[in-house]
């Protein structure tokens, strides 16, 4: 997909796996991956962060992120016994 249908085409929330180069890697809730150059992203996103698509753009959904983060620690938590 080039990124003009990547524009066009809505893809709601999305996980960063992790950042390449000039790209963000990121999972779509289809489980598929995506790739998004950084520069059409907000400045200081991160591994694990959610982005939330609003207005044509992405923004980084904090509270998201957060319970993200503290159901993993808690899972981590319950496996590992950490």
């Amino acid at each position: 997909m080039d990124q003009m249908d990547q524009k066009r085409k809505s893809f709601g929330q999305l996980i960063v796996d992790r950042l390449e180069g000039k790209y963000a890697v990121c999972e779509r809730t289809d489980g598929k991956m995506l790739s998004l150059l950084l520069s059409q992203l907000p400045d200081g996103i991160r591994d694990g962060d959610i982005l939330t698509e609003r207005n044509g753009g992405y923004q980084i959904d904090r509270a998201a992120t957060q319970k993200r983060k503290e159901d993993l620690d808690a899972k981590r938590r319950r496996l590992f016994g950490r």
